[in-house]
């Protein structure tokens, strides 16, 4: 429950998207929670942020992110379409977000605010807008997770109970969560209005994407491309950081779930934390949604949806791209192109920083990187626990727990890690700062999941949360870092609506 008095002053929230065309949104209001009660408030991030110091802890910020009281200017629901599991859907949007408005930080960082299962909008095609308190609970713990393992993701700032029921296979507690990211524009907001031949409003974007999250982005294509063509220096710009966004999902084992184009944002944040998962036993068909049918979204189709998500948004902004279709189809075929190997690089990167190298130097390291993945696979071993325990291993001579396969790996990559002439102590250095000791494992977010459902406590949620502060630290309970038995193991995880 609250701990400060109502008069605590609240934030003032700037609506800079006000600017865009009106097509693009659709004012709406929170429906007013019956009995609301904080379940968490990211103090970390209100400091990060420089809020109005106890004002999260108060009745105030409890009676705003409620419904119970509103801010000053009215919410909006924002437009967008998508592609899901693969089939175009013109017309989704904000069907239980609600966009509150913006934060300037003292040092000039803008956050948007953004209410999860606050309540019907016009985008909710016959849905209730509400949320479950399960689907608040592992968007919280999940995102602030991806950030401490330095993901770019939105940022969980407030979870709270409602008091009522809803209602989906059976009678939950509803729950509402306030997310912030850097912008909610999604490659399906892109498709949106071009599907509608709107190019007015597709190139507002366009410009309001540029100034908010690529103020400083080059082009490969030269000066006079990015001066004349904006669509394509943003199109270049989004490529480049989901590139970078993917990579460090593969080599954390990350499982988003439910990669459809309304589930990209366009500055490269993590967004919508429904089906998703760290992957334990390392197994690239693995899945964890429970309408994934036909694992399109499986961990290793992760590149190459997003490749081809980023070829939806290239299609969507030909138009804007050049007046000449054929120029504008080419120019963005070169664009798009450049994703295998802007993400080959980046998640080679990643993985050689896994096994204590500066960097990956050519295919033999390549292959040094796929051999041990292979072997864990056809080991079953944990990804996250086998990454860990090779810093121990490094100038370890024998092993004999091991396969034969695996020692004779283990020679090669110890001989490699001998010719980057550091000192051993820096390697590891580099791996336990590059392999976490501690996930959110799926099936201790299910259980803390439960324990509030059932029993209305919190203490599993709130010690998830607490190490997730720190997943690179040695000191975590073991109970905490232990894969799942095959009686714990939760195969399938959902999306809440």
């Amino acid at each position: 429950m609250s701990d400060i008095e109502s008069d605590a002053n609240p934030p003032v929230l700037t609506q800079l998207f006000r600017s865009l065309p009106e097509a693009s949104f659709r004012e709406a209001a929170p429906d007013p929670a019956p009995a609301p009660y904080r379940i968490a408030a990211n103090q970390a991030l209100a400091a990060e942020m420089g809020l109005p110091e106890d004002w999260l802890m108060s009745d105030d910020a409890l009676d705003r992110f409620s419904g119970r009281k509103a801010f000053d200017k009215a919410p909006v629901a924002f437009a967008y379409a998508g592609h899901q599991f693969g089939q175009f859907n013109p017309q989704l949007g904000d069907g239980r977000a609600l966009l509150l408005g913006e934060w300037v930080s003292p040092a000039q960082q803008v956050y948007e605010w953004q209410l999860k299962g606050s309540g019907r909008t016009d985008f909710s095609r016959g849905g209730d807008g509400k949320s479950p308190i399960g689907p608040v609970l592992r968007e919280y713990i999940l995102c602030e997770a991806m950030h401490a393992l330095g993901v770019p993701t939105t940022r969980a700032l407030y979870a709270l109970g409602t008091g009522e029921t809803v209602y989906r296979e059976r009678a939950l507690d509803g729950a509402v969560l306030c997310r912030v990211g850097q912008s909610f524009i999604r490659i399906g907001s892109m498709q949106f209005f071009a599907a509608r031949g709107d190019h007015e409003t597709l190139m507002a974007l366009v410009t309001a994407t540029q100034a908010r999250s690529f103020p400083e982005s080059t082009d490969d294509n030269g000066a006079h491309a990015e001066q004349a063509r904006p669509a394509l220096r943003l199109l270049n710009a989004v490529i480049d950081v989901q590139a970078k966004l993917i990579a460090k999902w593969q080599a954390l084992g990350f499982i988003h779930g439910v990669m459809n184009t309304d589930n990209m944002l366009l500055c490269g944040e993590t967004i919508d934390y429904g089906p998703c998962a760290f992957m334990e036993a390392y197994d690239p068909a693995t899945v964890f949604s429970s309408i994934d049918h036909q694992g399109r979204y499986a961990y290793g189709n992760q590149p190459g949806i997003a490749h081809w998500n980023l070829a939806q948004l290239a299609q969507a902004l030909i138009p804007l791209i050049d007046e000449d279709s054929e120029t504008a189809v080419a120019l963005a075929q070169e664009s798009v192109n450049r994703f295998p190997q802007l993400f080959l690089d980046a998640y080679h990167e990643q993985f050689a920083h896994k096994l204590g190298l500066a960097c990956c130097r050519d295919e033999s390291d390549q292959k040094l990187i796929a051999d041990y993945l292979d072997l864990l696979k056809a080991e079953g071993l944990d990804f996250t626990n086998s990454f860990r325990s090779l810093a121990s291993l490094l100038d370890a001579a024998d092993d004999s727990e091991s396969s034969a396969e695996m020692f004779a790996w283990r020679q090669r990559w110890q001989q490699r890690c001998l010719e980057e002439q550091e000192a051993l102590e820096t390697i590891k250095q580099r791996m336990n700062a590059s392999n976490p000791a501690f996930i959110p494992r799926n099936h201790l977010v299910q259980a803390a999941i439960e324990e509030a459902e059932t029993e209305k406590q919190f203490s599993l949620f709130e010690a998830l949360l607490s190490a997730s502060k720190n997943p690179y630290a040695s000191n975590h309970e073991s109970k905490l870092t232990r894969p799942a038995t095959p009686e714990q193991q939760v195969r399938q995880t959902f999306c809440g609506t």
